[in-house]
């Protein structure tokens, strides 16, 4: 019988009949704020399946490594087990965000001259403290060479998913994303993609497509994932 191992905010996590293989189930709650502040959007956990399932097959054909198996249903996916490295790591393009309220620019949008990288422990209690490299060692997050390793696949990352959303009219403002460890230790990149962690906006008019458009409340959840998720297609459509 199936047990549940994780309950999180917009996912939970299953065993299945292969001890090294889970089932993920995206679920249609949305947060915000470390959770304070929360609803539930119908059929959003088959959204952000479906653009996370894209995107990491997209990745892994290109040559990243990731935990993704397959998409089992609208909104389950097949994963391996991984030890989660319980970091939040981040790759800025654009400034927005925390990033402006952190070093006082009054306007998002101005274009950084190399990505910011930057990591963050995972903890709702402490609000997601900022971390560097020596932190992360010292609290036993993860070794210099696991750090290496994600930084190396982040930046990866970066570069084909920026040149994939431009592909389908949509900025990579910035983007969160997690790791873990294979039995073996190899670093991999896992969790999701979707714009739950990532920041869209449209190329030429600059509109939040990702979810500011509910943190901020200016603008309808669903119907700017659905527009996220058909340009997706048409852009994967004409790669192929």
């Amino acid at each position: 019988m199936a047990e549940l191992l994780y309950q999180g905010k917009t996912k939970e996590m299953w065993t299945t009949d292969d001890p090294e293989v889970l089932r993920a189930v995206y679920k249609d709650d949305a947060t915000a704020l470390d959770g304070l502040k929360h609803d539930v959007f119908q059929n959003k956990g088959e959204l952000d399946a479906e653009i996370s399932s894209l995107v990491f097959e997209y990745l892994m054909k290109h040559g990243v490594k990731t935990h993704f198996i397959k998409r089992l249903s609208k909104n389950e996916q097949l994963v391996k087990k991984v030890k989660m490295i319980d970091l939040e790591v981040v790759t800025r393009n654009i400034a927005a965000g925390s990033f402006c309220k952190r070093y006082g620019l009054k306007e998002e949008g101005e274009k950084l001259d190399t990505p910011v990288e930057e990591l963050f422990m995972k903890s709702d209690a402490l609000h997601d403290p900022l971390m560097n490299e020596s932190d992360a060692i010292a609290f036993h997050l993860l070794t210099h060479e696991e750090h290496e390793q994600i930084w190396e696949i982040s930046r990866q990352v970066n570069q084909l998913l920026t040149k994939l959303f431009a592909d389908a009219g949509m900025l990579l403002v910035d983007f969160k994303v997690e790791f873990g460890t294979l039995p073996n230790g190899e670093v991999v990149l896992a969790d999701e993609f979707s714009p739950d962690n990532c920041r869209l906006w449209d190329m030429e008019t600059k509109d939040h497509m990702d979810k500011d458009v509910y943190r901020r409340q200016i603008g309808n959840l669903i119907d700017v994932y659905e527009r996220v998720l058909a340009r997706l297609k048409d852009a994967l459509a004409k790669e192929d």
